[in-house]
């Protein structure tokens, strides 16, 4: 991957970072759902563990919708490790937060591992893990 490629493929990944910030910032469960591959799996937060685009949907339909009405959240890029050049593991900080901008809790530490699908990158395995404090 030449240089110029490299940072091509960082914004395209970190921009699905950003689309999937403001999907839920937004409550918007179709953007947030077109994010995914059809046979992603996602274990969330709370450890719903989730197998295809469909659970993925349902699931997504049935909490995004509301979720936001008394916090929001923000999602940093930390780190992106290209396993190939089509397989990207990206580590990324979310963190809930008032409607004000302050914290709540403590961070969440996703994992996303995406592939490039047609010229897409899109979200393949998923997991987030609360951080503990130190």
């Amino acid at each position: 991957m030449t240089d110029s490629n490299h940072d091509t493929e960082i914004a395209a990944v970190t921009a699905v970072v950003a689309d999937l910030e403001h999907s839920q910032r937004n409550e918007l469960p179709e953007a947030f759902i077109a994010l995914f591959r059809r046979d992603a799996i996602w274990t969330t937060a709370h450890g719903k563990r989730l197998y295809g685009r469909d659970a993925i949907a349902t699931f997504t339909r049935s909490v995004l919708p509301g979720a936001m009405r008394e916090s929001t959240v923000t999602y940093t890029v930390e780190n992106i490790l290209f396993l190939r050049p089509d397989v990207a593991a990206v580590k990324v900080v979310a963190q809930y937060r008032t409607l004000d901008g302050e914290p709540v809790g403590e961070p969440n530490s996703p994992l996303y591992v995406m592939t490039k699908e047609d010229d897409r990158w899109l979200l393949a395995a998923c997991q987030n893990t609360p951080v503990l404090a130190d």
